[in-house]
């Protein structure tokens, strides 16, 4: 407001000169012009032909004027960097108050995805990004966020690694994510950490960093849809792994009974998935979308619900060609 008075008068005290020496051809629109372009330095040239005095009260405009604008910027900077300064510390006074809470290195579109998932659960989570216009959205969304270089430990350490429950690391490159993994690993040796690789070699590398799983999505998501392609009666599929890696793969898939006749107005206890295919139906969601856990042997199975199945990926692959046969 105050910068918007101090222009204001300006103008005024400018044009007012300009209109009083310049004599009897000048008129008001004259005068503002004359100020106007004299602040801005467009070098358009005099409206009228100026007399000494009027060129020293155009000298008089410009010092003023430019000086005035360069203590306009300067302050406008300082109290942009003072805001920002003041944010920065109410961040920290707030994360300094987490306690297992969780750390998002990097908010691109997995990261998005992840806060906004804690963010709906009402999970307590950090989310660490460098990119300006990112941390504006995160600002915006009300989550909790540190402005600064993940691969730095100091930007860790504000994150509040050392009592942090968990660490998901999710940067633009396989590089920066193997680096953040290590440094994190070293900063808390129990946090639960995932990181996202794009390459498999990388994947084996992140492992010996420290992380607990690596995610690497476009080979998931490649499954995933081949897997819904090729069996079209498969609403969906979930991958189980156990924590030393050893080549048990149990997955839950889920089913829809209408494409299974087979099932269809039968109790799970007479469809014998688990005596014929150690197949286990631990889930089954009706039409409304309201969900069953562990249904009994009686639960009659009709074609308006979906199943989901759990078992290894051998007996669920027999299952499904025998569907076909």
């Amino acid at each position: 407001m105050k910068y918007m008075i101090y222009f204001g008068a300006l103008v005024t005290i400018g044009s007012a000169g300009f209109y009083s020496i310049g004599g009897a051809e000048w008129t008001i629109v004259d005068s503002i012009y004359m100020t106007i372009i004299t602040l801005s330095t467009v070098g358009y040239g005099e409206v009228h032909q100026l007399t000494d005095l009027g060129k020293i009260w155009t000298v008089l405009v410009i010092v003023f004027g430019v000086s005035g604008f360069a203590v306009i910027i300067y302050e406008l900077g300082a109290e942009l960097i003072q805001i920002n300064t003041s944010r920065s510390r109410s961040m920290l006074k707030k994360i300094s108050k987490l306690k297992n809470h969780y750390i998002i290195c990097g908010y691109g579109r997995m990261g998005a995805v992840i806060a906004g998932e804690f963010h709906k659960k009402k999970i307590p989570f950090v989310v660490v990004e460098l990119n300006e216009t990112k941390v504006t959205t995160i600002n915006e969304l009300g989550y909790t966020y540190i402005h600064g270089d993940a691969t730095f430990d100091d930007t860790l350490i504000d994150a509040g690694i050392e009592g942090s429950k968990g660490v998901v690391v999710v940067l633009d490159n396989d590089q920066d994510n193997l680096f953040v993994t290590m440094s994190a690993r070293n900063l808390n040796q129990e946090a639960y950490l995932i990181s996202r690789c794009s390459i498999n070699d990388t994947g084996k590398k992140l492992k010996r960093a420290g992380a607990n799983k690596v995610v690497n999505p476009y080979i998931t998501g490649g499954h995933r849809m081949a897997e819904l392609l090729i069996t079209p009666y498969m609403e969906d599929t979930v991958s189980l792994e156990t924590q030393d890696d050893m080549a048990i793969d149990f997955s839950i898939e889920e089913f829809s009974i209408e494409h299974l006749n087979t099932l269809n107005g039968k109790s799970i206890g007479e469809s014998k998935l688990r005596e014929n295919y150690e197949l286990l139906i631990v889930g089954i969601i009706d039409e409304k979308g309201n969900s069953t856990l562990n249904p009994g042997s009686e639960t009659i199975l009709s074609s308006e619900k979906k199943i989901m199945i759990i078992g290894s990926s051998e007996n669920l692959t027999r299952f499904k060609d025998n569907l076909h046969n």
